[in-house]
């Protein structure tokens, strides 16, 4: 669903009344960086939003955008995920609901989804042990419906071992 005028200047308010109450000023820098991050609906990791910067000003160094990430996380903009791959995401946090994710292991592909069956059991499993769930992230790894009919993917991975992951975004292309 593209980003509306109204919901992106909301996001960009909360983006300067943090900058301020941090104590920092408004810079050109940090504002394509904050565009450029609230503009994509992708995972991104750093070096991903590096680039997407960079091909709008290159004279945007790496440091920027991770201090300038980090201020979007602090704000509630972003929030960071990992898919198993030893690398960090980030996503869009303000204003979107709660999903968990499912990683493909062969092509990378993420796939969010929201189930109300899944929350519930994980209430009712809290309630039982006595636990005060304060967050939670569910990620399932495994074959999108595409790599299921390819013979590459048709490998197991044995029971207890970690799947190996490399997640592919959309600027990898």
């Amino acid at each position: 669903m593209p980003k509306t005028k109204y919901r992106f200047e909301i996001e960009r308010s909360i983006f300067l009344e943090h900058i301020k109450q941090a104590g920092l000023r408004k810079t050109s820098q940090r504002d394509l960086i904050m565009e450029t991050f609230l503009s994509t609906e992708e995972h991104l990791t750093i070096e991903d939003l590096h680039r997407l910067v960079q091909r709008r000003d290159p004279t945007i160094g790496h440091t920027t955008v991770y201090r300038t990430l980090k201020l979007l996380t602090e704000a509630g903009l972003a929030r960071e995920v990992r898919f198993g791959d030893n690398k960090t995401y980030f996503e869009h946090h303000h204003d979107h609901g709660h999903h968990d994710h499912m990683i493909c292991t062969a092509c990378g592909r993420v796939l969010e989804f929201f189930s109300e069956a899944i929350e519930n059991l994980q209430d009712e499993m809290a309630k039982e042990f006595g636990f005060l769930p304060t967050h939670h992230s569910l990620r399932m790894w495994g074959l999108c419906r595409e790599c299921q009919h390819t013979a590459e993917s048709s490998v197991s991975v044995p029971s207890g071992a970690q799947p190996r992951v490399r997640v592919k975004t959309a600027i990898d292309s």
